[in-house]
């Protein structure tokens, strides 16, 4: 009979030869436990649509821009406004606006509701809009008559000094008067572009009285 020692060195051959194998199998066995247990990948969200809500609200409010030199370029005020940033907008309850152009003219307007773009540049007044140039005199010494807007929609460009509507307008120059069903007008050159149904009344410019 086989002493101690050879059987158990029998068995340490038998499984010597099937060590390669044993340890092959614990290797897949792990790592299928590790495959099994790993923390999934954070799959792409879908981007959400950007919602229109304001993020910050202001009462009895006035937003001013200024130039580099620290004059006063533009200013909004307003009874409450509402921000929204998806499109970086502020909605302003009975709105008010001035602004001064490069040359100095004035130009201030107001409504029972207002629009305006992150910059003050472009502003949508709504309901009752008034928009007024102040009269003012010219480099050349040239009187430049007042100019006034009405309507109950009127888009002013604060930055190009132009204004447009395409609803219903009425336009005074001086004693002048304009209806139309829709406005362009550009202060660049001074035309207006009246369409629709068309109206005016022009007053006859006073000659002085030392040359009659």
């Amino acid at each position: 009979m086989k002493s101690a020692w050879s059987l158990l060195r029998d068995g340490f051959d038998r499984v010597t030869i099937y060590l390669p194998l044993i340890l092959t199998a614990t290797l897949a066995l792990g790592t299928y436990w590790l495959v099994r247990n790993a923390p999934k990948l954070l799959e792409p969200v879908p981007k959400e649509a950007p919602i229109h809500d304001p993020d910050f609200f202001m009462r009895g409010f006035v937003v001013k821009s200024f130039l580099p030199s620290g004059e006063l370029r533009s200013e909004l005020l307003g009874k409450e406004g509402r921000h929204y940033p998806d499109n970086d907008t502020l909605e302003v309850d009975e709105v008010r606006f001035r602004s001064i152009s490069e040359d100095g003219l004035v130009m201030h307007g107001s409504a029972q509701r207002g629009l305006s773009n992150g910059d003050g540049t472009e502003i949508q007044l709504f309901g009752n809009a008034i928009v007024t140039r102040d009269a003012a005199v010219g480099p050349n010494g040239r009187v430049i008559p007042r100019l006034e807007f009405r309507g109950d929609f009127l888009h002013v460009f604060t930055d190009t000094e132009r204004v447009k509507s395409n609803k219903p307008v009425e336009l005074t120059r001086g004693g002048d008067k304009f209806t139309s069903d829709s406005m362009d007008y550009d202060n660049a050159t001074g035309i207006a572009n009246l369409q629709g149904r068309v109206r005016g009344l022009l007053v006859p410019a006073q000659t002085p009285a030392g040359q009659r």
